[in-house]
C-alpha cells in the first residue's frame, strides 16, 4: 500500500494549488489525475476560451502576468498555462489513476484506486463541481439521430450533416449555438431560464466591476436559498475579444428559440410554453445587474462613463417567431441533439464525507470539523469564486495551513 501524509485527488487547478502550497510547507504530498495534468480543461470545446478575463488567473505563484490582462485565453493556453505549473512547482502528479473510494482507517484516510491503496493522514478532494454530463431522462432520439452532451463536442464538422437542437442556454449551450450559427449550420435553442449579463458596461469588464463591489466574494450564505449555487451561470462569451450574448440577437441572427425541452420520441421533440417567459427573465437578470452597477456606481462616486447601448442588445426586432410545441426532427433537417443540461454532482465514494439535502459537502470556511478531509474547487462551497482560478489559490492556501497545523 503507498503511504502519503496527504493524497490530493484530482489536478486540474485545484489539485495543482493545493499541491503548490502543501510543497510551500514542505508537507509530504501525491496527486493523483484520472485523465491528464488539467483534469477537466482537456475536454472543453476547440474554440472555447475564458469567460473569466485573463487578470482572474491567480494561482499561486502563477498569477497572469501576460500583455492582455483584460484579454480570454483560449483553451490551449490554459491547458498549456497549468502544465507550466505543475512543472515549475514540481507537483507529484501521478496520471491515469482514479480514485473510487475514500473510507477512515485507525484514524488515517484509506483511498481505494485504480493504482492500487493509498494511505493518508489527510485527504483533500479536489474533483470541481462538472462531474458527471447530466440529461434529463425525458425519453429518446431515434438512432440515426445524433446524441451529444456539450462535453463530448469539439467543433462543428464532428457532427453529422444538418440541424442541431441545443438544449439549454447556459454559458456553454449559448456559445456552441451561436458557434454552430455561424459556420452556417440551422440551430434550434431549447431555451432555459440562464440570465444574461453585459460583457462590458461603462467602460469595463463586467467582471472588473463585480470585483469592485465584491460580488464574486460574497458567501454562500449570502444566497436566498441553497439551491442557488447550481443555478446556470449567465450567458456572455470570452471569444473575439470577449463579447455579449443574448438571445433577442440570436433570433434576429436565425437561430430558433423554443421553450425548454419536455419530452423526445424517436424522431419528435416537444417543448414547454414557457419561451417568453425565459427571454423576460434573461432579461430581467441582465437589467438587475446594470441597475446595480449604476447605483455603485453613483454612491461610490466612480467616475464611469454613461451606457453605451452597444453594451448590450436590447432590440427584438426579427423577433417573430411563432411558439412551437413540437417539432419532427427529420421532417425539419435535424440530425444531432446536443445536450448543455449541466453536470450531477456524485461524492458518495467519499465516505466520511458529510453532505446536506443536494448531495454538496457540508465544509466550515475555517475547517475546524474537516477531520483531515476537505474539498476544494468546488463552485459556491464557501463564496461565488470557490471553483474559479481567480479564488481557488486562496482556499488551497487556507487548507494546506489548516494541514500544517493539525500536525
Amino acid at each position: 500500500m503507498a503511504s502519503t501524509d496527504v493524497l490530493v485527488i484530482g489536478g486540474g487547478q485545484a489539485g495543482l494549488a493545493a499541491s503548490a502550497m502543501l510543497s510551500r510547507g514542505g508537507i509530504d504530498h501525491v496527486v493523483l489525475e484520472r485523465e491528464a495534468v488539467g483534469g477537466g480543461w482537456h475536454r472543453r470545446w476547440d474554440s472555447f476560451t475564458l469567460v473569466t478575463p485573463n487578470w482572474t488567473v491567480r494561482l499561486p505563484g502563477a498569477e497572469y502576468d501576460g500583455p492582455e490582462p483584460d484579454g480570454f485565453m483560449p483553451r490551449d493556453e490554459v491547458v498549456a498555462h497549468l502544465d507550466r505549473y505543475a512543472e515549475r512547482t514540481g507537483a507529484p502528479v501521478v496520471t491515469g489513476v482514479e480514485a473510487s473510494e475514500v473510507t477512515e482507517h485507525d484514524g488515517r484516510y484509506r483511498i481505494a484506486t485504480t493504482d492500487g491503496p493509498y494511505d493518508a493522514r489527510a485527504v483533500i478532494v479536489a474533483t470541481g463541481t462538472f462531474q458527471r454530463p447530466k440529461r434529463p431522462p425525458i425519453g429518446a432520439p431515434a438512432p440515426d439521430i445524433l446524441d451529444l452532451h456539450s462535453s463530448a463536442y469539439r467543433n462543428p464538422d464532428q457532427l453529422p450533416p444538418g440541424g442541431v437542437l441545443v438544449v439549454g442556454s447556459g454559458q456553454s449551450g449559448a456559445q456552441i449555438a451561436e458557434e454552430l450559427n455561424e459556420v452556417g449550420r440551422p440551430v434550434t435553442l431549447a431555451v432555459g431560464r440562464a440570465g444574461r449579463a453585459p460583457r462590458r458596461y461603462r467602460g469595463r469588464d463586467a467582471f472588473r466591476w463585480l470585483e469592485a463591489i465584491g460580488f464574486m466574494g460574497r458567501p454562500k450564505e449570502a444566497l436566498d436559498s441553497p439551491a442557488e449555487r447550481f443555478a446556470a451561470n449567465p450567458h456572455v462569451s470570452g471569444k473575439r475579444g470577449g463579447h455579449t450574448l443574448n438571445l433577442h440577437r440570436f433570433a434576429h441572427d436565425g437561430i430558433r428559440l423554443t421553450g425548454r425541452l419536455t419530452g423526445i420520441d424517436g424522431r419528435t421533440v416537444r417543448f414547454a410554453s414557457d419561451l417568453t417567459a425565459n427571454l423576460t427573465s434573461a432579461d430581467q437578470f441582465a437589467t438587475g445587474l446594470r441597475e446595480g452597477l449604476d447605483t455603485f456606481i453613483a454612491e461610490a462616486g466612480v467616475d464611469a462613463p454613461p451606457a453605451d447601448p452597444a453594451d448590450d442588445y436590447e432590440g427584438r426586432d426579427g423577433f417573430d417567431q411563432p411558439a412551437i410545441a413540437e417539432l419532427d426532427l427529420v421532417a425539419e433537417g435535424i440530425g444531432t441533439i446536443l445536450w448543455s443540461a449541466g453536470y450531477a454532482r456524485d461524492f458518495s465514494w467519499v465516505k466520511p464525507a458529510r453532505l446536506d439535502e443536494y448531495g454538496y459537502p457540508i465544509q466550515r470556511a475555517d475547517y475546524a470539523d474537516s477531520r483531515g478531509l476537505y474539498f476544494l474547487g468546488l463552485h459556491f462551497l464557501h463564496t461565488q469564486k470557490s471553483g474559479l482560478l481567480y479564488g481557488v489559490g486562496d482556499e488551497a492556501a487556507a487548507i494546506a495551513a489548516h494541514i500544517a497545523g493539525r500536525a
